[in-house]
């Protein structure tokens, strides 16, 4: 799994947490809409845990349910990695790593299609685990 490579126009991105359309926490400082487009739901392979404020998604057999965004103009990445706390020049300090995973079906079943997901680098000790794996858009 490739950590941070390069992005290009029109791949997908997968939102799980504070960058889901609507979600409370959403950074106003991004302007998703003219950047690109939210798809629809989705699914990838991963465990996701209530870290703080924010969700953390990290190897495991769950499925984690977010959004799909087809990123146009990559201009705003350096924004997007940002917001994640994804450290380019000192990866071991990064919260996340951007890393491409296999785009699942509400069944588990591959799509086919490959997506940029913010993946939580940290230990999740003492992390409350979020077993349907969905973030609610409120936060709470």
């Amino acid at each position: 799994m490739t950590a941070n490579g390069p992005v290009q126009p029109g791949d997908l991105f997968f939102f799980y947490g504070l960058l889901k359309q609507g979600a409370a926490g959403m950074p106003d400082h991004i302007d998703f809409e003219a950047n690109g487009a939210f798809l629809s739901p989705a699914f990838i392979r991963g465990d996701l845990y209530r870290v703080a404020y924010y969700p953390g998604v990290v190897e495991g057999r769950g499925l984690t349910q977010g959004l799909l965004y087809r990123l146009d103009d990559i201009s705003i990445l350096p924004l997007l990695d940002e917001f994640e706390d994804v450290d380019h020049a000192r990866p071991d300090r990064s919260l996340y790593h951007r890393v491409r995973r296999p785009v699942l079906d509400a069944d588990g079943a591959p799509t086919g299609e490959l997506a940029w997901v913010y993946w939580y680098v940290r230990s999740v000790d003492g992390c409350e685990n979020i077993a349907d794996g969905n973030w609610p858009l409120d936060g709470l």
